[in-house]
């Protein structure tokens, strides 16, 4: 295989992989971008998500791999399952930020962020407790159908994880920049207080913060069992890592910057892992090593730009 081909299934692949982090990473940013807080129960709503869509298409009767294509019924059961995902997991969210964060919202230090934590690892144990500690198998309603690109091959699975990713990302792209409650989201981002005062319900923008943060790691969590063809309970750890690394790596708190900081992490993820690198660096490109060059590449970055790729350092807030 040559060296052209071999770049470019990595590529394909570490697209797949960054679509699931751009829209994992979408819910660290926004969320951040309005209350600065690092919510890290965004790791286990992104497993908790894929449990649900797990059990929306066994309910459905996908079970195993297509052989040939369905047409409506395998479209609507994709929509149905994406649907339902995002729903849940968006009502998550908003549960978890009724209950749990908005009585500290007003508590100065830590609290808040140890608070998700906890939560973070009481959605994990309900569902270890629950549904036990062995991998699912994740039914995969897409059929086997591929075509060569330049020698790589690019599967429907993929091209379907694109299309998902990009449309929910161009959709909460225009949300953000167009409508009534993307630009009170924006004027929150900016100062709250000052929102606040020009009539903003704040509570109403932090609710559907949380709500559409959550919704696009349900997304998120779908991509992967369809991608994979698994899910457990610990997903949510390494994959809700690299999107927070693909967030703060893009800025956290800017939007296109959690897509490309996704995409990039996905990028790097493909290359060292196919080990496109060996020749290089050896035995050091492998997928052992993906954590290593993921956070080495993010220190390199932050020490000589603090605000990531695409952020801007801002003033303290008193």
């Amino acid at each position: 295989m040559s060296l052209t081909t071999i770049l470019l299934q990595q590529t394909i692949n570490g697209l797949s992989l960054g679509a699931m982090y751009a829209l994992l990473a979408l819910g660290f940013t926004l969320v951040y971008g309005i209350l600065e807080l690092i919510n890290f129960s965004h790791f286990n709503v992104f497993m908790f998500g894929s449990f649900i869509g797990m059990f929306v298409l066994q309910a459905l009767g996908v079970q195993g791999q297509a052989t040939v294509l369905h047409g409506l019924p395998l479209v609507g059961a994709l929509v149905l399952a994406l649907v339902t995902v995002m729903l849940a997991c968006g009502t998550l969210g908003v549960v978890i930020e009724r209950l749990a964060l908005r009585p500290l919202r007003n508590v100065k230090g830590p609290a808040a962020m140890i608070t998700t934590i906890g939560v973070s690892y009481i959605i994990y144990n309900v569902v270890l407790l629950a549904f036990g500690a062995e991998s699912k198998n994740y039914p995969n309603p897409m059929p086997p159908v591929a075509v060569d690109v330049g020698g790589a091959t690019l599967r429907l699975r993929e091209v379907l994880i694109w299309v998902i990713a990009l449309v929910l990302m161009v959709a909460l792209w225009v949300f953000v920049q167009r409508s009534r409650m993307g630009k009170a989201m924006r004027a929150t981002a900016q100062d709250a207080e000052a929102a606040r005062m020009m009539g903003v319900e704040v509570d109403r923008v932090i609710v559907a913060a949380f709500f559409i943060g959550s919704a696009l790691a349900g997304a998120g969590a779908l991509i992967f069992g369809i991608y994979y063809n698994f899910t457990n309970y610990n997903i949510g750890f390494i994959a809700g890592l690299r999107a927070f690394t693909a967030a703060v790596l893009g800025g956290i708190g800017n939007v296109p910057g959690a897509m490309v900081g996704g995409v990039l992490i996905g990028l790097i993820e493909a290359i060292v892992s196919g080990g496109l690198l060996e020749v290089v660096v050896g035995p050091f490109a492998s997928a052992a090593w993906a954590d290593v060059w993921i956070f080495s590449i993010l220190v390199l970055v932050l020490v000589f730009r603090p605000a990531g790729l695409f952020g801007r350092m801002a003033p303290t807030k008193s």
